[in-house]
């Protein structure tokens, strides 16, 4: 894993008692930064298919030869859009055989949601 996936897998990964979420607290500049290749990495309709293949997928993991069919694209095309997804973070892989197998990482969807949702009071009103 390079050093750039670890530091979005720990910009991710940061407990709310660290680091509020969006309607919490104004975002600093580096901190907006590091969520914003995860965005970026989201935005993609190849790339949000990919990763909803992957983390709905019964089990947890799904083998690249099972995704590749499901688009017309390329395999080496759908190997960038999961590398970008791996790099933001989002997922991870790995090869066994001639083939890689591919896992969303535990909580980052759930951090991620956590970050968007803001507090709402009973009169429906932001907190």
């Amino acid at each position: 894993m390079s050093k750039q996936e670890l530091g979005v897998l720990e910009v991710i990964g940061q407990d709310a008692a660290c680091c509020p979420g969006l309607a919490s607290a104004p975002l600093d500049d580096e901190r907006a930064a590091e969520l914003a290749r995860v965005f970026k990495a989201l935005g993609d309709p190849v790339r949000l298919r990919l990763l909803s293949m992957i983390a709905s997928r019964e089990g947890g993991e799904v083998c690249v030869c099972e995704m590749t069919p499901a688009f017309d694209l390329s395999q080496p095309t759908i190997s960038h859009h999961l590398k970008l997804l791996r790099q933001a973070g989002l997922i991870d892989c790995e090869r066994r055989g001639t083939w890689v197998y591919y896992w969303a990482l535990p909580g980052v969807l759930d951090r991620l949601a956590a970050f968007l949702t803001t507090a709402r009071t009973a009169e429906g009103t932001q907190a």
